[in-house]
């Protein structure tokens, strides 16, 4: 499987636990318990690394929920939302102290603080769009330790979703990688493409789908390689390699603006003369890019 720097969990999410009366207000009581700090996306850490504050040192700006996140070795673990400022802006953190996006974790070195990270920014997120309920647009109130919202008109409980999407390394007969570049990137940045899963098809379809709609590529041999986490906003990223079975190249301009396959020469080359950026250490594209390469690729 490839290595992924947001992939791991490392804690007990403890499920059995969330729905425990009183539940957060007993850990908030609990000398050993840590908190972590999370706001517009990004999470307050030192460095790279999350920061997993005792509850007393973790009282920043306004609000006062808490998240349960679950528990590792006894060690309970919850996430204090943060209510950002003007234009989106997190609030100020103590010294010592900075937010940083999920992306800026991939050299944490910290599988927990990471897990727990990644874990607390995607349900932030979905509490910050589940306010009201899709249903009537009433009113909804967090229940289950953060887990659950609850609508205030109907009783309906609505659970946090999660997003498939499908990323895939597309290889030809002459082992060349396919890469993409988006209208909006920079000049030079290209990645593996990559999309959503739409109703009614599987993860493999959508990755023959994508492939023929974003660039006019057939694919076949269609193999799963690993998933990742991607809480940006909520997605799950369900990466693939499949094999290419024909080569002509049509970039739909919408989601795609331009294409090139690339042999490992190609590609090492386009990045010495800076004329190639890839995704970045943190994302599964990254890692499907380095297996079909053979090894890691120095930024």
């Amino acid at each position: 499987m490839l290595d992924l720097p947001l992939a791991h969990v490392a804690h007990d999410r403890a499920a059995h636990r969330r729905s425990k009366p009183g539940l957060v207000d007993d850990l908030l009581a609990v000398r050993e318990t840590r908190v972590l700090l999370v706001s517009s996306g990004r999470v307050a850490a030192a460095g790279h690394t999350p920061a997993l504050l005792p509850a007393h040192e973790a009282v920043v700006g306004q609000g006062s929920e808490h998240y349960f996140l679950g528990e590792a070795d006894d060690v309970a673990y919850l996430a204090r939302p943060v209510p950002g400022v003007a234009d989106g802006e997190p609030a100020a953190l103590p010294a010592g102290l900075a937010w940083i996006t999920p992306r800026d974790l991939a050299d944490s070195g910290d599988p927990l603080a990471t897990g727990l990270a990644v874990e607390a920014v995607a349900l932030a997120n979905w509490h910050d769009r589940a306010a009201r309920c899709p249903r009537c647009g009433e009113p909804t109130q967090v229940a289950a330790a953060g887990w659950v919202r609850r609508c205030a008109g109907d009783d309906l409980e609505h659970y946090p979703r999660t997003d498939p999407a499908v990323i895939m390394s597309i290889v030809d007969d002459d082992d060349r990688l396919l890469l993409g570049r988006g209208p909006s990137w920079p000049p030079g940045s290209m990645s593996v493409l990559a999309g959503f899963v739409e109703p009614g098809e599987s993860a493999e379809y959508a990755v023959a789908r994508e492939a023929m709609e974003e660039a006019g590529v057939a694919v076949a041999r269609i193999e799963y390689r690993a998933s990742q986490p991607w809480p940006m906003p909520a997605s799950l990223m369900l990466g693939f390699r499949a094999h290419a079975e024909t080569t002509e190249l049509r970039p739909d301009g919408d989601e795609v603006s331009e294409l090139r396959w690339f042999t490992r020469e190609e590609l090492s080359a386009a990045r010495a003369d800076g004329s190639l950026r890839l995704s970045g250490r943190a994302s599964i594209a990254r890692s499907l890019i380095e297996e079909w390469f053979g090894g890691r690729i120095g930024d």
